[in-house]
């Protein structure tokens, strides 16, 4: 593990300076349960890394792209697919491929399909107002 945070959601711009900081890649694997605070901390990636745009889940859209001055960010909510196929429809693999951040809940949807590198961030609740975050290679 490279590093473990615990932290409350007033605290999520700190974690996210810290994730990018500590980051190997520009693919990074978010995991954790529904309403664990990974569009959240997302959102505060996003804006750390330079984006004004407004950031928010996409969840029927699967994909949303942000703009900073001088890259774009991926941001995937794969929660409602339910097959392979559904990704390549949309032209998954033009976004993997790209030399872009890309941010992406719900990975476990699409293991059989993702290259190193990335990093994966596990994020639980550790009580009703506190998180831990893992960050692995």
């Amino acid at each position: 593990m490279k590093l473990k945070i615990n932290y409350e959601l007033s605290e999520v711009e700190d974690v996210a300076k810290q994730l990018i900081k500590h980051a190997t890649s520009k693919t990074l694997l978010f995991y954790g349960n529904m309403g664990v605070g990974k569009t959240t901390l997302i959102k505060a990636i996003v804006k750390e890394l330079g984006s004004m745009d407004e950031v928010s889940s996409p969840t029927f859209s699967i994909v949303n792209e942000y703009e900073t001055e001088n890259v774009l960010i991926y941001h995937f909510d794969l929660y409602r697919i339910n097959h392979i196929e559904e990704v390549y429809n949309f032209g998954i693999e033009d976004y993997l491929d790209s030399e872009h951040w890309k941010l992406i809940e719900w990975p476990e949807k699409i293991e059989s399909i993702l290259f190193e590198p990335f990093d994966v961030i596990n994020i639980e609740l550790s009580s009703e107002n506190d998180r831990i975050l893992k960050l692995n290679k």
